[in-house]
């Protein structure tokens, strides 16, 4: 089976993971295919103003739909919530951290674990290219002036080290999937971050029709994971969002029930809308989509209106 990634250190640590779960599974043998898309030539741009997810994803669904590769895997919070006819997200690898992260210069030390102690006193200048994390950290730690700094993990951490900015915040899934663990100082509590829909979790993208890669994927799919991805996915369609616009989510199955948090927020996080929700985990996508009425009727509308197209 060929699967389909993008060639940064991340995406090709989560491809030969689930290369490693298809042959662990006792699945055929795998072959990874790199793709190189929109969104890899165009890494140092503000991709969010010109299109987007759908940028890192692109080259790689028109690979899956023609029959150029079997499997596509991906950060599942890179995947846009609405995917090409005819492909579906068929399996998911069991979730990683879902947290947030900050990341200080190499060599330093953080006072203590919290997020306030790793940033220190004065302004700190905080690289992210997040909108969802600016909108939820500039409340938190309303003294920090916020950076876009984009690029792979590699590329970020070597602008905080050459000292671009002061502190870094990343998804601890990567950072431990990379094997750069010991730069985490602070892993950020739901509290004080909600993390973007999806985050640590590998999603496994098919065609709906192969039913040879579903029998292959069946045996590999995490059903925890997916309740959660299921869920969190549902809330972003209804409220037709994505990376350009400030949304966080969480969902935390715990057998048959299902327990969500999410927040709309404004980029300078004046406006924050938080909700929590509870259900079956057999209802998950009614579940989400339920959830992001309840932010609607709140007002989530007005706040995402300028960030939507």
């Amino acid at each position: 089976m060929k699967i389909g990634t993008r060639g940064s250190p991340l995406a090709l640590w989560q491809a030969r993971a689930v290369q490693q779960a298809i042959q662990a599974a006792g699945g055929p043998p795998c072959e990874l295919v790199v793709i190189r898309t929109t969104g890899d030539r165009l890494a140092t741009r503000d991709l969010s103003t010109i299109g987007g997810k759908r940028l890192f994803v692109k080259e790689i669904e028109e690979a899956l739909l023609n029959g150029r590769i079997d499997l596509a895997a991906h950060s599942a919070k890179d995947l846009p919530a609405d995917l090409p006819p005819g492909l579906a997200i068929a399996a998911v690898l069991p979730r990683a951290d879902p947290r947030d992260a900050v990341v200080l210069p190499h060599g330093s030390a953080a006072a203590g674990g919290a997020l306030q102690s790793a940033l220190g006193g004065g302004t700190p200048r905080v690289g992210t290219g997040s909108v969802r994390r600016v909108a939820q950290l500039c409340r938190a730690v309303p003294r920090a002036r916020f950076l876009a700094i984009r690029g792979n993990v590699g590329t970020r951490l070597r602008k905080l080290d050459a000292g671009e900015c002061d502190a870094l915040v990343l998804a601890a899934a990567g950072l431990v999937r990379l094997g750069l663990a010991e730069r985490v100082s602070a892993r950020l509590t739901a509290d004080e971050c909600l993390p973007a829909p999806g985050q640590g979790i590998v999603a496994i993208e098919a065609r709906e029709s192969d039913q040879a890669a579903a029998a292959v994927l069946a045996g590999i799919d995490d059903s925890a994971a997916h309740v959660a991805l299921t869920a969190e996915r549902a809330l972003v369609e209804a409220l037709g969002g994505d990376c350009r616009v400030p949304i966080g989510a969480l969902a935390a199955p715990d057998g048959a029930n299902l327990t969500m948090d999410a927040v709309v927020a404004s980029v300078d996080g004046r406006r924050m809308l938080r909700r929590r929700a509870h259900g079956s985990a057999d209802a998950a996508a009614e579940l989400g989509a339920d959830l992001a009425a309840r932010l609607l009727a709140d007002g989530a509308g007005e706040i995402l209106a300028p960030h939507l197209p």
